[in-house]
């Protein structure tokens, strides 16, 4: 089967790889020549315009867009659907606004045009594991897709299969789903990005509760000195925490202990916050998910104007004094 594939980074490009792997076949453009230039070689047929990619696609065609949630895939997909003709398709694999793919979907239904969200994720690990897809569009157009799903999808493994789910979707053991209408595929996908928060702000701050039993304000005998690199791979083989995120914890402090080449400064891409606003409108507590995003901004700031508003009003109503920092400028 052909794929169009516009955006070939970290996943657009690995996506292409994944599928030419399987026998399918790939046409490709990026702004980047050199990225059009290297998949190419691989056996892509690359395209310098988005109008030469649109021309070498057969009909119906099928256009994937891997680019960054925003204007960038906005003006790319509105520019594509200019050239493309009625029952051709548009894929948003990026991590995009779900109810962008409500709004794009009706717009291009009127035209003719199909369009399909599938959240997709396995970074940039994808290539060999492959990639769970949340898929939201119309039933016949993500049937007619199958083959492309299933060739990106990462097949069942070694998962041993859960009892009572005989008579089910097959597909979904293999690691991909057709959530249902368009903007089901990034909605759920949402939430997965959003759980992804609290699980790593977990582990975060139970290895960080960890890494400072030993300080001097603990009784002496209270102390411990934990291998936390030995802590994160024990707990990775029978434990009921393990999960690939553990499995990447266990690395990276395996490879270095004192993570000192990190600055700790985390962003969020979107998802998280997408997450928020929708349980607020829906009115349910997700109290971890909250904190976990918050958390994320706390970390781009040294000291918060709200932090100097409580050392002022603990200041006030108790004398308390801020603890002295090194080189920090003395009260005027």
């Amino acid at each position: 089967m052909q794929l169009g594939m516009i955006g070939l980074g970290r996943m657009g490009g690995n996506i292409v790889r994944r599928l030419m792997r399987h026998g399918h076949t790939t046409v490709v453009y990026d702004k980047d020549a050199k990225a059009v230039a290297g998949l190419a070689a691989d056996g892509a047929t690359g395209s310098a315009t988005l109008e030469e990619f649109i021309s070498k696609l057969a009909r119906p065609r099928t256009a994937w867009v891997m680019l960054p949630a925003g204007h960038i895939t906005e003006t790319t997909i509105d520019t594509i659907a200019g050239v493309m003709q009625d029952g051709d398709v548009i894929i948003d694999g990026g991590n995009t606004f779900w109810q962008d793919d409500v709004r794009r979907g009706k717009a291009l239904k009127a035209r003719g045009i199909h369009y399909v969200d599938v959240g997709t994720s396995g970074g940039v690990w994808g290539l060999d594991r492959g990639y769970c897809m949340m898929i939201g569009g119309e039933k016949a157009v993500v049937d007619r897709l199958d083959p492309i799903f299933a060739a990106l999808a990462p097949g069942a493994g070694d998962i041993p299969r859960t009892e009572g789910r005989e008579g089910r979707d097959p597909r979904i053991e293999q690691g991909y789903i057709h959530a249902g209408p368009v903007g089901a595929g990034h909605f759920v996908k949402m939430i997965h990005n959003g759980i992804e928060y609290g699980l790593m702000q977990a582990y975060a701050e139970g290895f960080d509760i960890l890494k400072n039993a030993n300080i001097d304000a603990l009784p002496a005998d209270h102390r411990y000195d934990f291998d936390l690199a030995d802590i994160a791979e024990v707990w990775r083989r029978g434990s009921v925490i393990p999960s690939w995120l553990l499995d990447l914890t266990s690395t990276a402090l395996a490879d270095s202990p004192q993570l000192s080449e990190y600055s700790g400064f985390v962003e969020d891409s979107g998802e998280g916050r997408w997450t928020v606003n929708a349980a607020i409108d829906e009115a349910v507590p997700a109290e971890v998910l909250t904190a976990a995003l918050y958390t994320r901004f706390r970390s781009r700031k040294e000291h918060t104007f709200a932090e100097k508003i409580l050392s002022a009003m603990r200041a006030g109503f108790g004398g308390h004094k801020e603890p002295k920092q090194p080189g920090a400028a003395k009260p005027k």
